[in-house]
């Protein structure tokens, strides 16, 4: 026999030469590991266990076993990730997700490779629901509940492309709009506070009336960081509840001044908060 000629003798794995039906026991013994590991959300090791029964299973003549569940486990992890992102109760964006996009948009403009969002900067609004605790108190909590899911879907309706809302706790909201000039931010923040203010809530309750204040916060290409854009926010959103309720807040790039938008901005009373970001 040529050295050339192929055996179906035993097949070295690492140090240790081992059957088909070896390689293959030991294949099933990485994939449950995997799957032991996955259920645990430790996906890295999870990955390392399949590929190594990925390996195995070539060995043992069966090439398609191991890929079909590296694939699924791919796919699992994708969806907990995801999941991982989400509210649980209105499906949103929650307080995790926001905390690390923001961060991400606001670390290095200059690396987003969006020229709009160079150019015009990032605006994030705070959204928060007027005498919501009246509503829990009056109506209980379950009926809080869907009032918090179909605040969710008016705020998105209102959204621009490439702009998102987040659960940032309770019954407030983050509204993050990349690349968008202030003027813009609060045009659409004015329409969403109008969307909740006539959105039929009598569906829930006759009696139900809901209504949302808002504070826009605007960085430009200039660095900044998450707290003080979000405290910023923050503050006109205080200004606005201040000022009457079911109003947007923000503050004038050429007066300096924090004003209130549509027909709030009629209003006598405006609170000028201290200055938190540039």
């Amino acid at each position: 026999m040529s050295d050339a000629t192929v055996t179906a003798g035993p097949m070295p794995i690492g140090d240790v030469e081992a059957t088909p039906a070896v390689a293959a026991a030991r294949a099933a013994r990485h994939t449950a590991e995997a799957e032991k590991l996955a259920a645990q959300g430790l996906w890295e090791q999870a990955y390392t266990h399949l590929r190594a029964a990925v390996r195995l299973h070539h060995m043992a003549g069966s090439a398609t076993a191991a890929p079909d569940e590296l694939d699924r486990l791919r796919r699992e992890h994708a969806e907990a990730r995801e999941q991982s992102r989400r509210d649980s109760l209105t499906a949103s964006y929650n307080r995790r997700y926001l905390d690390e996009r923001l961060d991400a948009l606001l670390t290095d403009l200059a690396d987003l490779g969006d020229d709009t969002v160079r150019t015009a900067g990032i605006c994030v609004a705070l959204a928060d629901i007027d005498h919501f605790k009246l509503v829990n108190d009056t109506h209980g909590h379950l009926l809080g509940d869907r009032v918090l899911q179909r605040m969710v879907a008016e705020l998105d309706a209102a959204l621009p492309d490439g702009a998102f809302c987040a659960r940032y706790g309770g019954e407030e909201f983050a509204l993050v709009m990349p690349g968008r000039a202030l003027a813009d931010a609060v045009r659409w923040c004015e329409a969403a506070r109008e969307r909740v203010a006539q959105h039929p809530w009598h569906e829930l309750h006759p009696d139900l009336r809901v209504t949302v204040s808002i504070g826009v916060a605007h960085s430009d290409s200039r660095p900044t960081d998450v707290e003080r854009l979000i405290g910023a926010a923050d503050a006109h959103l205080y200004t606005a509840k201040q000022a009457g309720r079911n109003a947007v807040a923000y503050r004038s790039e050429r007066t300096g001044l924090v004003r209130l938008a549509g027909p709030a901005s009629r209003r006598r009373s405006i609170p000028q908060p201290v200055r938190t970001t540039g």
